[in-house]
């Protein structure tokens, strides 16, 4: 399973943006995306799911039950 990380910074390079470019069309400082990508801990949930939003995505609770059923198919 893709983190958090690796999910946004490949995302917005596939959309050809940079960090601060992202940032502004997410409507968020640069330094949320900056510690999103740098897979900082000390996250604002609601400002990682307004840049999720962007991809049409949102930070929502799995159980690792679930997770792991899911990597072994």
């Amino acid at each position: 399973m893709e983190e958090l990380a690796e999910f946004v910074k490949s995302r917005r390079k596939e959309v050809n943006l940079t960090q601060e470019e992202f940032a502004e069309r997410a409507g968020v400082a640069l330094t949320v995306i900056r510690k999103i990508e740098q897979n900082k801990m000390n996250l604002n949930l609601e400002k990682v799911n307004q840049v999720l939003k962007m991809f049409g995505h949102k930070l929502v609770p799995v159980s690792f039950k679930d997770i792991e059923s899911n990597e072994a198919s």
